[in-house]
């Protein structure tokens, strides 16, 4: 069995229906996937600690961060 993973990054206007919007999004990378013969498995939730900078001196210094990305996950 093959698995390929894609990011699932939705572009959104708020103003827009967001649920319509996001739900749409999803339905058009799935099908696209599956027209190359590829099924949906699921959706994954990654979330990853990106490590701040010190700086010098404490000049420049930035703060760590969360980052939370979206996988689609499928097999073949």
């Amino acid at each position: 069995m093959i698995y390929k993973v894609i990011p699932f990054i939705v572009h959104t206007d708020h103003k827009t229906g967001y649920s319509n919007h996001v739900s749409l999004q999803l339905e058009q990378l799935i099908n696209k996937y599956s027209e190359q013969g590829w099924t949906y498995l699921k959706i994954e939730t990654v979330t990853n600690h990106v490590q701040g900078k010190k700086g010098c001196l404490g000049f420049g210094a930035k703060p760590g961060f969360t980052l939370v990305s979206n996988m689609l996950v499928f097999k073949k």
